[in-house]
């Protein structure tokens, strides 16, 4: 099955990046003010994550919500877990979780921020 071959897909690019957001754009040019606002607060917690524009691949676009059970961009997954969108970054980046959580990883996994 498709979805199948997809989510195979999906679970590749979150088990190769530590720190992963899906967005929609990229970095220089997002096409969301929630994608862009994602962006904003992950560069002011580290320089170290991979991006994906969900619109270069329509497949991902549409299947990341049901892999992840999330319905909106932008995603953000650290250490294979999905944190949630920009309401949920823009929370933990205002009580100081996401920069913990950041600093824990990158920490762990021995990569200088």
């Amino acid at each position: 099955m498709l979805i199948n071959k997809i989510f195979k897909k999906i679970e590749k690019q979150i088990n190769k990046n530590i720190i992963l957001l899906y967005i929609k754009g990229t970095p220089e040019l997002p096409v969301c003010g929630f994608s862009n606002k994602a962006l904003q607060i992950m560069y002011k917690c580290t320089k170290n994550f991979s991006y994906i524009n969900v619109l270069e691949d329509n497949e991902i676009r549409k299947a990341l919500p049901k892999f992840g059970n999330w319905p909106t961009f932008p995603q953000l997954w650290i250490n294979k877990k999905l944190i949630g969108g920009c309401d949920i970054i823009t929370e933990m980046y205002n009580c100081n979780e996401l920069q913990i959580l950041i600093k824990k990883t990158l920490k762990n996994h021995k990569i200088n921020n």
